[in-house]
């Protein structure tokens, strides 16, 4: 599929998809956002075992698209904040591991992503913002992702104040898993994705799903459900095959033509 503003490609087993409207600091508007939702959906019907998200020039993104929304009536906005509800939501879907690498500004909906990835790792000259808090359209929306990293007290925080916090600010309140150097960004992000795609794909992709459901439950609930999912995975082909290699203290080999 040919796509306008983003670019993918892959790597071995992991796929890049990157945001590419440098001139408009990699701003979501629609049809970005559904370029970026499509490239989700195809990467979790691939054979890849993981996704990097980046972003082209200096900012990795800013936001939804101002120039869409300035005159933007009710049923347009709520078409706009559901399709972009839509790409975060596909992010914690899909099966695999999906790493958001962070080498700059990361504001609004675009700090969202960084919320809605499974991982982050940020360079030293990120930043984060929901500054809606400082202007005249409050961050509803991504609120919701950025409020389920880091708490409600800091939550509050960032959204009342709309303030900057740079990236190690991020790292202390748990919106980010690393903050490295810029010249390390690129290898801290294959290092992180190397060691979060060990083992069977077929049960992390399970897992994955499992885990965005538990954390929504209360905790009598979660055990109830997470013993169900974790019994009936215990019947599949490559849990079968871990535990036989464990006790024959061997490398195991896992399904290579599964499909999540």
């Amino acid at each position: 599929m040919g796509y306008e503003y983003i670019e993918v490609s892959r790597s071995g087993d992991f796929t890049t998809i990157t945001m590419n409207r440098p001139e408009q600091r990699n701003a979501l508007s629609r049809a970005h956002l559904a370029e970026l939702t499509a490239a989700f959906r195809a990467v979790g019907d691939s054979d890849a075992r993981g996704v990097v998200l980046a972003g082209n020039g200096p900012v990795f993104s800013a936001g939804h698209d101002f120039a869409e929304m300035a005159d933007a009536d009710h049923a347009a906005m709520r078409r706009l904040l559901t399709i972009c509800t839509e790409l975060m939501v596909t992010m914690q879907q899909i099966p695999q591991p999906v790493v958001a690498r962070v080498h700059g500004l990361a504001t609004a909906a675009g700090c969202q992503l960084v919320a809605s990835a499974d991982l982050a790792v940020a360079a030293d000259t990120a930043a984060f913002a929901a500054p809606g808090g400082k202007a005249g359209l409050f961050c509803h929306t991504p609120m919701v992702a950025i409020a389920r990293n880091i708490g409600r007290k800091r939550a509050a925080e960032l959204a009342l104040s709309g303030d900057v916090i740079d990236a190690a600010t991020a790292l202390d309140w748990g919106l980010v898993n690393q903050v490295v150097p810029v010249g390390q960004l690129d290898s801290a992000v294959a290092e992180l994705l190397e060691r979060v795609t060990r083992g069977s794909a077929e049960s992390k992709g399970l897992g994955k799903q499992a885990l965005y459901t538990q954390l929504d439950l209360d905790q009598n609930a979660a055990y109830a459900y997470a013993i169900e999912v974790m019994a009936a995975a215990s019947q599949l082909p490559d849990a079968r095959e871990g535990a036989r290699a464990f006790l024959e203290k061997r490398k195991p080999e896992w399904r290579r033509d599964y499909k999540p």
